[in-house]
């Protein structure tokens, strides 16, 4: 069976974003444009590593190009995006490799996210080719969201990422642990139960 890609060349709208109340989110990259949308599960923990390594990757690019790249130090305000996700939230698959890249020649930011697989290999040097093929193999294998996107459009992305990430349960002010709307038991404070101050 050949791959079933998800290509938006550029997008309307990509954005990371959650279902769910805190302390029970799941998270989601989601794509659109006029005819179509297309939303991928993932963890939190990959929403941030991704909205950190494209802003790494697009000051790299800045820092290349002596800054003359059309890639903003910073998102300009005209293009955040607070939307919530479009609904309804339909999943496609569950993200487990993700890759970017800098396409120099039409200035896009490459960002493709493919579906979780379980690969079988006896050690982690085998387990990192296994994906490598994986990521490359266009014919067959899982299926894939690729966006190509401007350095503008991708500065927006992180920055909304790394604000959904960030807009969690607040930590407890002793142990750093998230607090639950009804409070924690806080080793800090030999199992008493601590509610948010």
């Amino acid at each position: 069976m050949s791959r079933q890609v998800f290509l938006y060349d550029p997008p309307e709208r990509f954005v990371a974003g959650t279902v769910g109340l805190p302390g029970r989110r799941s998270f989601y990259l989601q794509a659109s444009d006029k005819s179509r949308t297309t939303s991928v599960a993932l963890e939190k923990a990959q929403v941030e590593a991704l909205a950190e390594r494209i802003d790494e990757l697009l000051d790299e690019v800045v820092r290349r190009t002596g800054g003359n790249a059309p890639v903003p130090a910073v998102t300009p305000s005209e293009v955040d995006d607070t939307e919530p996700l479009e609904s309804p939230v339909e999943e496609e698959f569950r993200v487990g490799t993700m890759a970017l890249a800098w396409d120099g020649e039409s200035d896009r930011l490459v960002v493709e996210a493919q579906a979780l697989v379980e690969l079988e290999a006896e050690s982690d040097e085998d387990l990192a080719e296994a994906e490598e093929r994986l990521l490359q193999d266009d014919e067959n294998g899982p299926p894939m969201l690729r966006v190509r996107m401007s350095g503008t459009m991708a500065r927006a992305f992180a920055k909304r990422a790394l604000e959904v990430v960030s807009a969690g349960r607040p930590p407890c002010p002793l142990c750093s642990l998230p607090l639950d709307p009804e409070g924690h038991v806080c080793p800090r404070q030999n199992g008493y139960r601590r509610g948010e101050e």
